[in-house]
């Protein structure tokens, strides 16, 4: 996720990205009574974040163990404590993936669960139980500078659990602004204008679009960044998708999706041997300009500035278009939330630590350590002058309101099978009505799995 990150971590990581969100179906049960559970929460109610603790007191932080993940908690305790004195934070790591999963539900269940946690946002936080488990934050004002496009990843019941936790990933195109400038194009704003960029593009003897299908999981990029255009046209297909009332299939604005994907194959604008190029290749045809554009998440960053520290001035970024130039907007991948025990002994300090962390102070002690690879959802937070133009053009999108979560963090319904089915449609095998038929099966048996009503 980091500078730190070689390119083969940073491809399995961003595979767990793409299909983590929707894995968690084993729901944890809390052993505490509901009389301490409302115990809890009137005392969460009654202390004030601000509140300065009258001794020294110590609280616990649990985080997953990957390198960055440390780097950047280890970063905000010292803030932290530079600013508390007297609190100190005691820094627990756990695994990440499924081991980490069933590692925070047992602690959860065993009530041994440290005061402040940062895990998913998203489906896998509906797994944890949030109103047994997880102090409600809804009335906290530090809630009130978080943008609302972050807060239904944190929602459970009608109420808030958690601040966000670090910044967000854009999911959309990168471009090579060199090979832009030298052909007269300029973003486009229309799925049209995008289709036709791609016509001079191919002309040029240029690869209009990058597609590293070796490694499968980027095959998803196309149908995954097309979300807010989804939401555009159909506001409530997340909830009826959910409760099994329409289907990617069904849709009109969700197979728009795949046909999308299947136009690209079909007007031959990706590379010819696209299931024997990798993602690290895929990468390098952006950064020399042998290939124009490529869908994916601004993950991609840091190996980037990694490999091609000398290019990075010539790659852009732009939110996949719709089939109108009014509804443009970025599909975005939110962060992971920052969550307090509702049991714990120490809830205003812990408030005062999830307050600092998406404070000015707090987010700049991460980005020292860790360069953001997209816009924070906190109000009034600056991103440091050192990041990467990629994220600088996320910024407009955010600035405009002009964002959706992922259907991944609205719906805990996503398919293990899609990035097989996208390489079909991409690589020309199979339609977009086809696979996205199969891919309404596919999501059916992970919706049975999880128990959701209505399947």
């Amino acid at each position: 996720m980091l500078q730190t990150i070689g390119a083969t971590t940073t491809t399995a990581l961003l595979i767990g990205v793409l299909a983590g969100c929707s894995n968690g179906s084993t729901t944890a049960s809390s052993s505490a009574s509901p009389a301490a559970t409302a115990a809890a929460t009137a005392a969460s109610s009654t202390v004030p974040a601000s509140e300065a603790p009258a001794k020294k007191v110590t609280i616990s932080l649990l985080v997953d163990n990957a390198q960055d993940t440390v780097t950047s908690a280890k970063a905000l305790i010292e803030a932290f404590e530079k600013k508390n004195p007297n609190i100190h934070v005691e820094l627990e790591t756990r695994p990440g993936g499924g081991e980490g999963d069933n590692l925070v539900k047992t602690r959860l269940a065993t009530a041994e669960m440290t005061d402040v946690f940062f895990y998913n946002s998203g489906s896998l936080l509906q797994a944890l139980n949030p109103d047994q488990n997880i102090l409600d934050v809804t009335n906290e004002p530090f809630m009130q500078t978080v943008i609302d496009s972050f807060k239904p990843t944190v929602t459970y019941k009608g109420k808030l659990y958690g601040a966000p936790n670090g910044a967000t990933m854009g999911g959309g195109w990168f471009y090579n602004k060199k090979v832009y400038a030298d052909l007269g194009l300029k973003v486009p704003k229309t799925w049209a204008e995008l289709i036709a960029n791609n016509e001079k593009i191919k002309a040029a003897n240029i690869t209009p679009v990058i597609a590293p299908y070796k490694d499968d999981w980027t095959s998803q990029l196309v149908v995954l960044a097309d979300f807010y255009n989804v939401q555009a046209l159909d506001p409530k297909f997340a909830d009826n998708y959910t409760a099994n009332k329409t289907s990617f299939a069904k849709s009109p604005a969700a197979l728009r999706s795949f046909e999308k994907l299947e136009e690209l194959a079909k007007k031959g604008y990706m590379n010819k041997d696209l299931t024997a190029t990798n993602y690290d290749t895929g990468l390098k045809m952006l950064a020399e300009g042998k290939g124009a554009q490529l869908p994916m998440l601004t993950f991609a960053i840091p190996t980037l500035e990694q490999n091609y520290p000398d290019k990075m001035k010539d790659i852009g970024f732009f939110a996949q278009p719709g089939d109108s130039a009014d509804s443009n907007g970025l599909t975005v991948w939110m962060p992971g939330g920052a969550y307090i025990y509702n049991k714990s002994k120490h809830i205003p300090e812990a408030k005062k630590l999830v307050e600092f962390s998406i404070s000015q102070d707090g987010l700049a002690a991460t980005a020292a350590v860790s360069k953001p690879t997209g816009p924070y959802v906190v109000k009034g937070v600056k991103l440091p002058d050192n990041v990467a133009q990629v994220v600088k053009d996320m910024i407009p999108y955010f600035d405009s309101g002009k964002t959706a979560p992922a259907l991944e963090f609205v719906s805990p319904v996503k398919g293990p099978s899609l990035p097989q089915i996208t390489v079909e449609v991409g690589a020309g095998f199979k339609t977009a009505k086809e696979n996205a038929t199969v891919y309404d099966k596919d999501v059916e048996k992970q919706a049975k799995q999880l128990g959701l009503q209505g399947w």
